[in-house]
């Protein structure tokens, strides 16, 4: 079984900006790059990786792409383009379409001061561009909003394979349901959605959690979504603000642990190998 962690992020902050990235970050307001990384995923089996755009820039984009060059650990980029200017998006999609582990789009909707950003009808059509070009969209959904906006985005833009990142960031800390439960349910009615088993440690208590807490919002997932449409991700370096990449790693398998080992090696590596074209790797 290939294990792939398919959501982690690199930044460098003497060569690259990220105005989101700032002191009040703590610790990860620091250059993350994969040599701090590599032994980390040996030490927890993970053959591959998908690494996420952590800026709306093709700076951003064009560095993820070399980084993957370097590294063969890094099995897929998913970057940036415009998607709000279609014509200079359908220009950059062509581009980057060309390197071999380009893979998806993702855009920091949740720093968009309108919550509806990703309804615009420039954006419809930037996103219509994905779809005839087989290149899915991660969906950061941060807000409820942004979940309600998923199946919307599948009705709109018919064949855009989109994953939702982190399972929507659900209510972990505070032991909530609604309306997380039932958005996503929505969402995953629609056979093109996926979503990422990713970046839940930080929706829980940084200081006490374990699997146990992660369990219910992941069995729901599982429930909705059936292993074949989830994937794993670390959301490291993110991550590291409540524990580090191998007790990520640890009690993520704990959540799983209903899962028989077919339905596991497919959110563990089968699901991201499909989604995003690594099968051959």
């Amino acid at each position: 079984m290939t294990v792939i962690d398919a959501h982690q992020h690199f930044w460098n902050l003497e060569t690259g900006s990220y105005p989101w990235l700032t002191p009040e970050s703590g610790p990860i307001f620091r250059t993350f790059e994969p040599p701090e990384l590599l032994p980390q995923l040996a030490a927890a089996g993970v053959d591959r990786t998908v690494l996420v755009q952590a800026m709306d820039s093709y700076a951003d984009t064009d560095a993820m792409l070399a980084q993957a060059d370097a590294y063969d650990v890094i099995g897929a980029v998913v970057g940036w383009v415009p998607l709000l200017r279609p014509e200079e998006a359908a220009e950059a999609l062509e581009r980057y379409r060309r390197h071999p582990k380009f893979a998806g789009i993702r855009h920091l909707i949740h720093d968009e001061p309108d919550p509806d950003w990703v309804l615009q009808e420039p954006v419809i059509e930037g996103l219509k561009l994905l779809a005839a070009a087989g290149v899915p969209f991660d969906v950061v959904a941060v807000l409820p909003r942004h979940l309600e906006h998923v199946p919307v985005l599948a009705e709109r833009v018919p064949g855009l394979r989109m994953v939702i990142d982190h399972l929507a960031k659900p209510p972990i800390r505070e032991k909530g349901w609604e309306p997380w439960a039932s958005l996503l349910a929505r969402a995953a009615e629609c056979p093109d959605v996926y979503a990422k088993v990713s970046g839940l440690n930080t929706a829980a208590d940084a200081e006490t959690w374990t699997g146990e807490d992660l369990r219910p919002y992941v069995e729901h997932a599982i429930e909705l979504f059936g292993p074949e449409r989830l994937m794993f991700g670390s959301d490291w370096p993110v991550a590291t603000l409540a524990g580090d990449y191998a007790k990520v790693w640890r009690e993520t398998l704990v959540a799983l642990s209903g899962l028989d080992e077919a339905g596991r090696a497919q959110v563990l590596g089968g699901t991201a190998a499909r989604f995003y074209g690594m099968e051959e790797q």
